[in-house]
C-alpha cells in the first residue's frame, strides 16, 4: 500500500529525530517547563486554598489573616521555580556550530531539560499537596482554631515536596557540561 517510498532504517527512528534536535531547544524547553509548570501548580495551590479560605472566613472572620501563611506556601512552588530557571538559565553555554550535535552537547541539553521536567512536576503536585492541606487548614480553623498550628505543620512537610525537587533539579543539571571551543 505504501511502496517503496517509505524509509526503512535508522533515518526513521526516534533516537535519530532527537539527536538532531538542538540541545539548547531541549534547554530552553526544560527552562520554560520548570518555571511555567511550577506556577502552575502555585496558581492552583492559591485557587484551593484560596475558595477554602474566602468561605470558611464568612463563617469566622478571625481566620483570614493567619491562614494567609498557606497561600505564601503555594506562592512559594513558584518562587522555587523561577529561582531553577534562572540557574538553569546560567548552565548554557555557547558552542561553535561543529559541537553542537557533540555527545557532551546533547548531555548538557537534555540534563537541563530532564532538570527542568523533574522541578516543573514536582512543584505542580507541591502546590496541590500545599492547596489541598491549606484548604483543610482554613476549614478546621473556622471550627476549631487549636488545631492551626497542628495542620500547619502538615502543611510544612507539603511544601518541603518543592524543596526536593529543586535540589534533584539542581543535581541534574550539575550533568550539564558543553564542550569546550576549539
Amino acid at each position: 500500500i505504501f511502496g517503496p517510498s517509505i524509509m526503512v532504517g535508522a533515518s526513521s527512528s526516534w533516537s535519530r529525530a532527537l539527536v538532531q534536535i538542538s540541545p539548547y531547544t531541549f534547554a530552553a524547553i526544560g527552562i520554560a517547563i520548570a518555571i511555567g509548570v511550577s506556577v502552575l501548580g502555585a496558581a492552583w495551590g492559591i485557587y484551593i486554598t484560596g475558595s477554602s479560605l474566602i468561605g470558611a472566613s464568612i463563617k469566622a472572620p478571625r481566620i483570614t489573616s493567619k491562614n494567609l501563611i498557606s497561600v505564601i506556601f503555594c506562592e512559594a512552588v513558584a518562587i522555587y521555580g523561577v529561582i531553577v530557571a534562572i540557574i538553569l538559565q546560567t548552565k548554557l553555554e555557547s558552542v561553535p556550530a561543529s559541537q553542537i550535535h557533540a555527545p557532551e552537547s546533547l548531555r548538557a541539553g537534555y540534563a537541563i531539560f530532564a532538570s527542568g521536567i523533574i522541578v516543573g512536576f514536582a512543584n505542580l503536585v507541591c502546590g496541590l499537596c500545599v492547596g489541598i492541606i491549606g484548604s483543610s487548614c482554613a476549614l478546621s480553623d473556622a471550627q476549631n482554631s487549636s488545631l492551626f498550628v497542628k495542620i500547619l505543620v502538615i502543611e510544612i512537610f507539603g511544601s518541603a515536596l518543592g524543596l526536593f525537587g529543586v535540589i534533584v533539579g539542581i543535581i541534574m543539571s550539575a550533568q550539564a557540561t558543553w564542550p569546550s571551543k576549539i
